[in-house]
């Protein structure tokens, strides 16, 4: 049997196609640390109730047995304590169902909270980061122990957060295509009215995708402007 000039083998062209198949199954293996990262999440978010339990039960007994007065110093640090539990627990959780929604199936809450791409996930989680460090900062400034350990723990916190800062000014409007407010108003109409987890990508999301591309390939529309 002979085949036209410019083809391939019907049987080297099925061994490639099942090969990229078998490639593209690899995704799955972000299941594992999806599992992983949603555990330490559930893990934190378990401990930051706790933690509020126990602060909300000590922080009584305190008032009831000593008075007001004796609280004045730590309430504020030991509810900054439950806060910034709680925050990386959400980082955890961001990136963990972020993970999912690029790598397995998408989901509307993904899409309601803004992130279509790895680019847009690495945002959210910088941001919560840079207000995990100031509420870090807050904690041991209130306590006030050492000045000068205070000044250089503000020193090194700004360091941190202006790189954080930077990397989200030159990473931005580097988001997905499908960014479009209304997707994600319609997101999260069928999250929270329709009970919807998973979402689905419309014909003309695509299109106007396509068209937002375009326009930036041309020169026509920022980078931000693409975006919407």
């Amino acid at each position: 049997m002979t085949t036209r000039p410019g083809t391939r083998p019907k049987g080297e062209h099925t061994k490639r196609e099942y090969f990229s198949e078998m490639i593209g199954r690899t995704r799955f293996v972000v299941l594992i640390a999806v599992i992983a990262v949603l555990l330490v999440a559930f893990s934190l978010f378990l401990q930051g109730t706790l933690l509020a339990l126990t602060t909300i039960y000590e922080t009584w007994r305190g008032t009831f047995t000593e008075g007001i007065g004796s609280q004045s110093g730590t309430l504020a640090v030991e509810f900054l304590e439950v806060v910034s539990t709680m925050l990386k627990a959400v980082v955890f959780y961001i990136i963990g169902v972020g993970l999912y929604s690029l790598f397995i199936r998408p989901l509307n809450l993904t899409s309601a909270l803004g992130v279509e791409s790895l680019s847009d996930l690495e945002q959210k989680v910088v941001s919560v980061v840079i207000v995990i460090l100031g509420v870090t900062f807050l904690e041991h400034f209130i306590r006030w122990e050492d000045p000068q350990e205070t000044l250089y723990f503000a020193g090194s916190l700004a360091l941190a957060g202006g790189a954080l800062v930077f990397f989200q000014r030159v990473h931005r409007g580097s988001g997905g295509d499908l960014q479009q407010p209304e997707a994600k108003l319609r997101a999260r109409r069928e999250l929270f009215e329709h009970d919807s987890e998973q979402r689905k990508i419309r014909e003309t999301d695509v299109r106007r995708a396509e068209r937002a591309t375009e326009a930036k390939t041309q020169g026509q529309v920022e980078a931000e402007e693409g975006a919407e």
